[in-house]
């Protein structure tokens, strides 16, 4: 499924962006197109340069503070993919490429990328076989590590002791084991 939205994202968007471009054109003029378009690059690379310095500023201070830096790494990560968006020619890949980089849009594309991950890694343990083992019912693992989410049928039986095959109660095996 991944594949055929990669293939056709690698197919429409370039139809898309010649498209807008073109459209664009016709109404403020080629050159004005073009100039808007370095104009776009410029101010983008002038945002890429600031923002991922304060994205690497709040990294290190994330470090000597002890803490993980789950977010300032989340942050990096999208200043890096909208300054490639923004080296792409085009204005939708631009649009989206400042979305990831403005600091008040930001928050909204990292939320949202984090449910759009954390449902991907929720379909891939699905499809593991060692999925079940870390799935608490929430689809990001912990619990007890086996299964604690899911409950199987009830299998009522005794508790024999290894060492001398001794059928006993759990208060009598606690006792052994702690004489022991």
């Amino acid at each position: 499924m991944l594949r055929v939205g990669l293939f056709l994202a690698f197919l429409v968007v370039p139809v898309l962006e010649i498209w807008l471009l073109i459209r664009i054109g016709s109404v403020i003029g080629g050159w004005q197109t073009v100039a808007l378009l370095i104009a776009d690059s410029l101010l983008g690379a002038w945002l890429v340069r600031r923002e991922g310095r304060r994205a690497w500023a709040a990294l290190q201070g994330a470090i000597r503070s002890g803490r993980m830096p789950d977010r300032e790494l989340a942050d990096g990560a999208m200043i890096v993919a909208g300054g490639a968006l923004l080296l792409t020619p085009g204005f939708l890949t631009d649009i989206l490429g400042f979305f990831l980089i403005l600091p008040f849009t930001r928050p909204v594309a990292r939320r949202w990328l984090s449910w759009f991950f954390g449902r991907r890694v929720r379909v891939m343990a699905a499809r593991s076989p060692y999925g079940a083992l870390f799935d608490r019912g929430d689809g990001f693992g912990g619990g007890d590590g086996f299964g604690g989410g899911r409950r199987g049928p009830v299998v009522h039986g005794e508790v024999i002791d290894g060492i001398d095959g001794v059928v006993a109660d759990g208060d009598a095996l606690d006792r052994r084991r702690r004489d022991a």
